[in-house]
């Protein structure tokens, strides 16, 4: 029997960072060395005050359905951590529990927006933000960042892209894949947009706990958007819990119960004990802690990242201020981004994701995620240079940018 498929399904993306990884465990199987610097992912454990109440939950009976936003214990943890971080009163009726951030995004998508309409989005950006709304019949319109500007958005060029047609504005900050933020000029000038436009804005603040030196700022928390706001967030990166999935959307109301609804049409409900545990990653002091020293180290990391990639020949890269990604320029190297991503990791071992992989605004870019120990790095960044040293076909001299 031949499957014949939904067309929609030929509208549905990937994320490369997957697909990389696989690769790269093939070739280690087969008794190749890869420094991985392809994966989102810390490579902290998760810490234990978090562990033993994940453990604990468990132990007494948190094996079953919840409801489907969550439980309340675990929506009011979430409810007083946004309150106290971002300084704006949320209710735990306005938040929803899902196994993994995405679905904030896909539900929100489900429930506001129909064929046709159109959703600004960042280029580069996230693959799952275009991907999910081609899947639904959306049209991505998207905003380009660009590294001189340090991968903020061109407010001009935002502006221009919303038509009667536009229904919703995705923005992420920091950001995947550049490290970018937005400034409080950028996110007010959002919200002024949406204000004018009547737009909904999906906000990804994954990464809001992960910056260096900069103050996280929030639509959330400004002037009327409360009724015109989604924030995405989780669990996952802060404190290095990828697996357990847990993300949760802060929502209006109305909106809040169509992502129940959702929630009880596809998952039912976030797994029980990572909710219990979340309420300790939220709440506690030694979880605030082991945040703040995960921060320093990832900064450490950063700096040793971008120091070195500027200085390799043809390769330039700017100091992201948040998230754990740097985003070189590798076009004086002479090779193509998805060209030199592949070399790196068959013949160098090292692998990276090509800039394309987050949308045609990365062409002559790769991604490195900093997740790994400063010695795993300073290989990486030796195999890179040797590398790109030995065979760029076309090494020009670059110029180191302003840290």
């Amino acid at each position: 029997m031949s499957i014949r498929f939904a067309e929609r399904m030929s509208r549905l993306g990937t994320e490369s960072a997957f697909e990389v990884l696989a690769k790269a465990r093939r070739l280690e199987a087969e008794g190749k060395q890869i420094v991985h610097l392809e994966i989102g992912e810390p490579d902290f454990a998760t810490p234990d005050n978090i562990v033993e109440a994940g453990i604990s939950a468990m132990q007494n009976g948190y094996t079953h359905y919840t409801p489907a936003s969550g439980i309340l214990e675990a929506r009011q943890a979430v409810a007083g951590f946004v309150t106290r971080t971002l300084n704006t009163e949320v209710d735990a009726a306005e938040v929803v529990l899902v196994p993994g951030s995405k679905n904030v995004l896909l539900f929100t998508l489900l429930a506001c927006i129909e064929p046709g309409d159109e959703v600004i989005l960042p280029d580069p950006g996230y693959p799952a933000y275009a991907s999910q709304v081609n899947f639904i019949g959306g049209v991505p319109k998207v905003v380009t960042l660009r590294e001189e500007t340090g991968f903020r958005m061109d407010l001009d060029e935002l502006a221009s892209l919303v038509t009667p047609k536009t229904r919703m504005l995705i923005i992420n900050t920091p950001q995947n894949p550049t490290g970018g933020v937005l400034t409080e000029e950028d996110v007010r000038f959002v919200c002024e947009l949406a204000h004018k436009h009547d737009l909904l804005v999906v906000s990804d603040e994954i990464y809001s706990q992960l910056v260096y030196g900069f103050h996280h700022v929030s639509p959330l928390s400004q002037p009327g958007m409360r009724e015109r706001t989604v924030l995405m967030d989780g669990l996952s990166k802060s404190y290095a819990m990828t697996g357990w999935r847990l993300g949760y959307a802060v929502a209006p109301r109305a909106l809040a119960a169509k992502l129940d609804q959702l929630m009880i049409n596809s998952s039912s409900c976030a797994a029980g004990f990572t909710q219990m545990a979340a309420i300790e990653a939220l709440s506690a002091p030694e979880s605030a802690h082991a945040v703040k020293r995960m921060v320093r180290v990832f900064e450490r990391r950063r700096d040793l990242v971008v120091d070195g990639i500027n200085d390799i020949p043809g390769m330039r890269c700017t100091r992201p201020q948040g998230a754990f990604y740097a985003f070189p320029n590798i076009e004086g190297t002479g090779f193509g981004e998805r060209e030199l991503a592949d070399k790196l990791l068959t013949e160098a071992g090292v692998a990276v994701l090509p800039g394309t992989a987050f949308g045609e605004a990365g062409k002559g870019y790769i991604r490195i995620a900093y997740t790994q120990s400063e010695d795993e790095l300073s290989r990486g960044l030796e195999r890179i240079r040797e590398f790109v040293t030995a065979h760029s076909p076309d090494v020009k001299g670059h110029s180191r940018p302003s840290p």
